[in-house]
């Protein structure tokens, strides 16, 4: 649970359906790298690029929060100055970075970290902001809350924002955008119970794992694969990639939790897992 699983963090540390069928069980065994930041306590990977360069989230021995980036086998932290807490969520094919972080009063915004400058992000009459993904365009999706607790997606494009809200829903958030602009995220309907969607050409589809107690989608390549997460009828959460129609499930081997953050274009997926110890971890999963 992507974004609701950062927010727990960050707190913890200051319409149309569609029927797709279920497919095959991906098995991360020797395409699996485990990615830990030297000295953390956990290590989330929450995007990669196409040249390979992934970013993600890490807490320090002290339980610090802060986001990072490996390139060429090289950790390197990303904090914005001042912050408390930051994570690094998405990095685009020209190294564009953008995540959100929290102040010294609480309130969370987004940043934008483009040739070493960050830029702070805030929707309008916003209480807090989160950027979430980047395309290559420099189109960026995420979410905000309202001045009335309600929270919101939005698409900010050449310095507008745009409001996105599924309708009927009661909660909606963005999490990435391709290079065609396809925007994927999750919404929580008036029963409580939480979507992936789909919004292409204006149209917003529902994206559920059949039979799951709970879908979420976190991000789409330029191929329109969908990786996210599901919940099943036991409480167990799984990895899931959506191709072609066609649901395959992703559990790292002896995990008692995958999750499935981010696609690049060749196919490899980045996500994290919690071993049997509790411990969290990020993976590569090269397919």
């Amino acid at each position: 649970m992507r974004l609701i699983k950062q927010i727990a963090v960050i707190a913890a540390a200051l319409a149309a359906t569609t029927s797709l069928v279920c497919g095959d069980r991906l098995q991360a065994s020797e395409t699996f790298t485990e990615i830990d930041v030297p000295g953390a306590s956990f290590t989330a990977a929450e995007s990669i690029n196409p040249r390979g360069e992934i970013v993600g989230l890490y807490f320090d021995g002290s339980g610090n929060g802060h986001g990072f980036l490996l390139n060429n086998g090289a950790f390197t932290t990303i904090d914005v100055p001042g912050a408390t807490f930051t994570i690094a969520i998405t990095i685009n094919p020209q190294g564009d970075i953008v995540g959100f972080y929290s102040d010294a009063s609480g309130s969370s915004h987004g940043f934008l970290l483009s040739n070493g400058a960050f830029t702070t992000i805030d929707a309008p009459g916003a209480t807090d902001t989160f950027a979430i993904g980047i395309n290559s365009r420099g189109d960026i999706v995420g979410d905000y809350a309202d001045g009335s607790g309600n929270t919101h997606g939005f698409l900010l494009s050449d310095g507008a924002f745009t409001t996105i809200d599924v309708p009927g829903a009661v909660h909606t958030e963005g999490q990435a955008i391709n290079p065609q602009g396809d925007i994927v995220g999750l919404y929580i309907d008036s029963s409580s119970n939480s979507h992936g969607f789909l919004l292409s050409k204006g149209s917003f589809t529902t994206i559920d794992v059949p039979g799951a107690a709970e879908t979420l989608a976190f991000n789409i390549n330029p191929r329109g694969d969908i990786v996210g997460n599901f919940t099943d009828s036991s409480g167990n959460t799984h990895g899931y990639l959506l191709r072609k129609g066609r649901f395959i499930t992703i559990d790292i081997p002896g995990a008692t939790q995958t999750d499935s953050n981010a696609i690049n274009p060749r196919g490899d997926i980045v996500g994290d897992f919690t071993d049997s110890t509790g411990n969290t971890h990020g993976f590569l999963l090269r397919q």
